[in-house]
């Protein structure tokens, strides 16, 4: 009996022991590992200088722990369910899980690598898991119900009103109603579709990076600016040549190639090489991935009650429906491709005068553009680039927002940076008080992936006090050389203003819940605020504020001005066509009714031809490349650029209608973008303008009305 007596006791102590063995291990966790610190940087700001590759996958692991523990607390409860104790709580339950997923996803998508890689592939699934553990959580839901049931009664706020009813739809929309065979199959179609949305991710960057075309003749590269060609000689010598230039497939070497060289060979390479990403049937192939992704989104669908995905995600949306979508775009598609076949025969005439007997093909375009605008306009895009050096232009936008806003903006090399060419900036109310802190980093490099975004990484709350924003603006531009800075062409200086715009609207947020905050708004209204920006780029009064030679310091001629700006309406046919193919094809992926029946590339001619595109044009993403809608979160709602813009180009013209700089305009206006998701987004812009939208302004500025 003492021998069990003392057996006993001596596993009491090894268990006691293990216990605080575990404890010390977990709390091991929480201080060697600086995600999951608290961050005493200045502001708040990531430790960037701190974070390893390795402290990622157990900061998600940590966090996904706590959260499970968070809703555990609100599930068992024993209390009546209210407000306070279950949709805030759930509000508040995965703010450190919000906390490692901003920053990861942040530096995964703008300077990844094979560990960071391999650490998404682990946690896609996870993340997709653990959002269905809550919202099929059938405990939580009929707690969410109860508070939802007595909404009226409550003596909410308009924001408590809208976070209820967002808690709610969220949780209809993830299955909270379905049979628990159901809801099964749609933890297993989540789990599936994360998985395939990373691997289309990888595979287009791989896709992308492996290409090259090697250029060992002058005579080929044409009229290609001096800055470029340094920069594709660079390119070169990085991947092993001894002399020559390299270009590639990111956007900032293509382009210029494309317009500057006179070698047709070179042009159509360099063209399909784009074309055909992760079309190749290879290693990096995306049809297959992107039929079963359209498959099991449309039965995902079917389980939740809709008839199409897009049905699924557009009842969210100021859209509402498909049928609103196309009606939308069907009114504006005649008037662009009659516009761009204008365009393309102007081009073909060029050609053709030329000596070119061939026939026009897509990837003649972008040069010829340029030989008709010099024709036209007596205008040269290399005219412009002087003027829009990469760091004025960048002052540019922050000029403009300092006369609409009062704000200012101070460098802080001080504080950590995930890539050192990063510029970080304070940004300041009129009156000097602190409102957040902007990332920008500016350079393309083969571990970013390509286009330009803009991340929250700590989105504006007041919940549990005053948490100020924390946003990023990234872009993909050439990276200066030794002996000239990066210039930019008017279309990529308009981006660094499209991409602020995205920064401002997280910026200005000012509301009590993280959720409701910045740009957590409908897909089709959170282009609004960044296309608004747009506007102001080609106005000679805000040119004169930043585009100033960068050798010289000579302020924009007027004359130039004016040429670039006749210059820019020419082929506005092309840009409309070219991101309107792009976006029925994305409705038509996603108003299948069913598991597609033919291969993709079919598919993909079938609607274009239904559209009747001209074959001298392909959509702006093409089915294996289109990132926004197989990776990102544009499905069903790559047309939002498009709607976006009736309320941008309405928008300016409520300061046409005043001043560009109108302080009254502006406050309005800052005050809207400070609501968040807080409102319909419809509302919102009635509140701001007085009255919806008219669509007249976007036809004007596209010169389909004179």
């Amino acid at each position: 009996m003492k021998v069990q007596l003392l057996g006993v006791a001596i596993m009491m102590i090894l268990f006691s022991c293990q216990k605080k063995e575990s404890k010390t291990i977990e709390e091991d966790v929480k201080i060697e590992n600086p995600i999951l610190q608290e961050w005493k940087t200045e502001f708040g700001v990531p430790p960037f200088d701190l974070i390893e590759n390795k402290h990622y996958l157990p900061a998600f692991e940590e966090a996904f722990a706590e959260q499970k523990k968070n809703i555990e607390k609100i599930v068992t409860n024993s209390e009546k369910p209210t407000f306070q104790n279950t949709i805030e709580a759930i509000e508040r339950s995965g703010k450190t899980l919000g906390k490692v997923n901003r920053i990861f996803s942040a530096v995964n998508a703008a300077n990844t690598n094979s560990e960071l890689e391999a650490v998404s592939k682990e946690i896609a699934p996870k993340l997709s898991s653990n959002k269905d553990d809550i919202y099929l959580n059938k405990a939580l839901f009929e707690k969410v119900k109860t508070i939802y049931d007595q909404r009226e009664s409550l003596g909410l706020s308009s924001e408590e009103m809208q976070l209820l009813d967002k808690t709610y739809k969220r949780f209809i929309r993830s299955g909270a109603k379905l049979g628990q065979e159901e809801q099964k199959r749609l933890r297993e179609i989540n789990t599936k579709l994360a998985t395939l949305s990373q691997e289309f991710g990888e595979n287009l960057l791989n896709e992308t990076n492996a290409f090259e075309l090697f250029v060992d003749e002058e005579r080929n590269l044409g009229k290609l600016p001096t800055n470029l060609r340094a920069v594709a000689a660079q390119e070169a010598i990085k991947r092993g040549h001894e002399g020559g230039w390299s270009f590639t497939l990111h956007r900032p070497s293509i382009n210029p190639f494309l317009q500057a060289s006179s070698n047709r060979t070179l042009r159509k390479k360099i063209f399909d090489g784009y074309a055909n990403r992760a079309n190749n049937n290879n290693e990096n192939d995306n049809k297959a991935i992107l039929e079963e992704l359209a498959s099991l989104r449309v039965e995902k669908a079917h389980l939740l009650g809709y008839e199409t995905h897009a049905d699924y995600i557009l009842s969210n949306n100021m859209a509402k429906n498909p049928k609103a979508v196309y009606d939308f775009m069907d009114k504006i598609w005649p008037k662009a491709l009659k516009m761009a076949k204008e365009e393309r025969n102007a081009l073909a005439e060029k050609m053709k005068e030329e000596g070119i007997e061939e026939k026009f093909d897509g990837s003649d375009w972008r040069h010829y553009v340029e030989k008709v605008r010099n024709e036209r306009y007596s205008f040269n895009e290399d005219e412009t680039r002087p003027y829009f050096e990469l760091n004025a232009v960048r002052e540019g936008a922050f000029a403009l927002a300092n006369k609409l806003f009062g704000i200012t903006f101070k460098e802080r090399n001080d504080l950590p940076k995930w890539h050192p060419t990063q510029q970080v900036y304070e940004v300041l109310e009129a009156d000097g008080t602190h409102l957040g802190v902007i990332y920008m980093d500016f350079y393309a490099r083969e571990s970013k992936r390509g286009g330009a975004w803009m991340n929250a990484l700590r989105s504006q709350s007041k919940l549990d006090g005053e948490i100020t924003p924390i946003v990023t603006n990234n872009f993909n531009y050439a990276p200066p050389t030794e002996n000239e800075p990066t210039l930019l062409s008017f279309s990529e200086a308009e981006t660094v203003f499209h991409e602020f715009g995205h920064a401002l609207h997280g910026l200005f947020s000012d509301v009590k819940y993280e959720s409701l905050s910045g740009t957590n708004v409908p897909r089709d209204f959170v282009e609004f605020p960044s296309q608004v920006m747009e506007n102001w780029m080609s106005e000679p009064e805000v040119l004169k504020l930043f585009a100033k030679h960068y050798k010289t310091g000579e302020v924009i001629p007027d004359s130039l001005i004016k040429k670039m700006n006749e210059a820019n309406e020419f082929n506005g046919g092309f840009a409309t066509v070219e991101y309107m193919a792009a976006a029925y094809l994305d409705m038509a992926w996603h108003t299948l009714k069913d598991s597609i029946k033919q291969n993709t590339n079919e598919f993909e001619k079938n609607e274009m031809d239904r559209l009747g595109l001209i074959e001298e044009i392909i959509p702006r993403y093409r089915s294996t490349y289109f990132q926004h809608i197989f990776r990102g979160g544009y499905s069903s709602g790559y047309y939002s650029y498009l709607w976006s813009q009736v309320l941008d180009a309405d928008a300016f013209q409520a300061f046409k209608e005043t001043s560009i700089f109108d302080q009254e305009t502006a406050k309005r206006y800052r005050k809207m973008l400070s609501q968040g998701g807080s409102k319909d987004g419809m509302e919102l812009y009635e509140e701001f303008r007085g009255r919806e939208p008219k669509i007249e302004p976007l036809l004007k500025s596209k010169g389909f009305m004179k």
